[in-house]
């Protein structure tokens, strides 16, 4: 269970959802976020004009890129990825911003064949595309379906 107290949730600078943003200290006067409410991120370096957003989004996908959006502080949000190897990933996906969506895969054990490939090496799960499930605007539900538990 979340616990604002213990785990430091604020209300959330970008959607303004009531205690459901991890505030998490960077430093003695920067914090980085994480919007359990949107599913977006940010941190106080990230200031628009202050920061090299271009370089940042080098890699990005064309997705996230579309959905940064700004706060009344400048802070550059992003949506988040969350990727946990024993229990798997969420993201945004879709081809645009407007028919973008929150998605789920689960991730599962490696056969002992799957350890034999290359492509495995270091590994102990995978990505089962059987558990891919699309959750619209809602973050916290795609979380839970990978197994993360609040």
């Amino acid at each position: 269970m979340i616990s604002p107290n213990k785990d430091n949730l604020i209300d959330c600078p970008l959607c303004g959802e009531k205690a459901g943003c991890y505030s998490i200290k960077i430093n003695e006067t920067k914090n980085s976020y994480l919007c359990l409410g949107c599913g977006h991120q940010s941190s106080d370096l990230m200031k628009e004009g202050e920061y090299d957003v271009e370089s940042y989004e080098m890699e990005m996908p064309e997705l996230y890129k579309d959905m940064k959006k700004v706060d009344s502080a400048g802070r550059v949000w992003y949506p988040s990825v969350v990727n946990i190897q024993e229990k798997g990933t969420v993201f945004m996906n879709g081809t645009s911003a407007e028919d973008s969506r929150w998605s789920a895969i689960r991730n599962i054990e490696l056969t002992e064949e799957d350890k034999q490939k290359p492509i495995f090496k270091g590994k102990s799960h995978k990505s089962d595309s059987t558990s891919l499930k699309d959750f619209g605007n809602d973050y916290l539900s795609a979380l839970e379906h990978i197994g993360i538990d609040f």
